[in-house]
């Protein structure tokens, strides 16, 4: 008999820029060292993995991560009364670092996490990009944190258009004048705030990586992907397993150098001239997660084992030409749930 561990997942939003929790939760589910259940923790109503019964056993509403984290710590200590959760596996970059600073309270509870610390999650942000690269001997993009529309005309004196705009957890967008600079810039300053990162465009072919750092500087998971199918809004669609030693090699400098504690995506560009460039650092678990499980690393279940304080034995190979493809399908949803949820804020 397997032993069932309560396993409580964020990031439910399965849509066109997906969350990666369902992916989590499938790679869970395909665990071979235990069984689990599992408890969603939605932000929003709508979030289809709540009405994916068969994926997700039960799910509760929780504050967002701007509600402060003693909202945030009360609401989730109700839900540990009732479903005595052993792990939690948040999934979005904004809801991290509320998480970080409450890890060793939940910890006092019974409840495990598997994150970065504080100092490797803002060491590794977007403004902090180019110093990480410099820090670490990895090549970045020139990038510039800009704060207001009146820096924008002279974003011409340091890159060279078009220029990608960034936000500081999400969104990027490609832009050819300083009119669409102007225009992406207050898009995305609206949604997630200041500041917005301004970065090089570099022409090329679009790589990840998905891995699992111990804390300690070992690399236990490590699958590079290249995109196959990229969506208007630069998420991958489809992708591939592919053997890339350079690759490897960067993720295996950047665990090793930060001692980096949990998951991490690394998205990368191969210039022309065959050089690697690390355009961002996700410090979670991408929503393409799923195709770790299907080249024979389930970083999922490797990570709770970690969160657990159990051993973890490396990775050492992984298949490759092994091919993901996302695809969407409709639910049909009694309205009663989407009621029960919105006005109970659990179902």
């Amino acid at each position: 008999m397997k032993d069932k561990i309560c396993i409580a997942v964020t990031g439910l939003n399965a849509i066109d820029s997906p969350g990666p929790g369902i992916a989590v939760i499938r790679s869970l589910r395909e665990a071979k060292s235990f069984d689990v259940k599992i408890i969603g923790l939605a932000y929003e109503s709508l979030e289809p993995g709540i009405y994916m019964h068969d994926v997700v056993d039960k799910t509760y509403q929780i504050p967002y991560p701007t509600a402060g984290t003693e909202n945030l710590l009360k609401r989730l200590e109700y839900i540990h009364d009732i479903e005595k959760i052993d792990v939690i596996i948040p999934n979005f970059d904004a809801e991290l670092f509320p998480m970080i600073k409450l890890e060793a309270q939940l910890k006092k509870i019974g409840i495990s996490m598997f994150l970065p610390t504080v100092e490797q999650f803002e060491e590794r942000l977007k403004i902090n990009l180019p110093e990480f690269g410099k820090k670490y001997g990895i090549k970045v993009p020139h990038s510039k944190a800009i704060f207001s529309t009146a820096e924008i005309a002279g974003l011409i004196n340091e890159f060279t258009y078009p220029i990608v705009v960034k936000g500081k957890h999400y969104d990027a967008e490609i832009a050819h004048t300083p009119e669409q600079v102007n225009t992406y810039y207050n898009k995305i300053s609206a949604k997630w705030g200041l500041p917005v990162i301004i970065q090089q465009f570099i022409h090329g072919i679009e790589y990840n990586l998905t891995g699992l750092g111990d804390g300690k500087g070992n690399t236990v998971a490590a699958v590079p992907m290249r995109k196959q199918y990229i969506t208007e809004k630069g998420k991958a669609w489809g992708g591939i397993s592919i053997e890339e030693e350079n690759i490897l090699k960067i993720a295996e400098n950047f665990v090793s150098s930060t001692k980096w504690r949990g998951g991490f995506e690394l998205e990368l560009l191969k210039d022309p001239n065959n050089n690697f460039h690390l355009l961002e650092i996700n410090p979670r678990m991408p929503a393409w997660i799923y195709l770790s499980v299907g080249v024979g690393q389930n970083i999922p279940e490797a990570l709770v084992k970690l969160a657990l304080g159990e051993d973890v034995k490396p990775f050492d190979t992984y298949k490759v030409g092994k091919m993901f493809i996302r695809y969407s399908w409709d639910m049909i949803v009694d309205v009663e749930e989407f009621h029960t949820l919105s006005t109970l804020g659990e179902l």
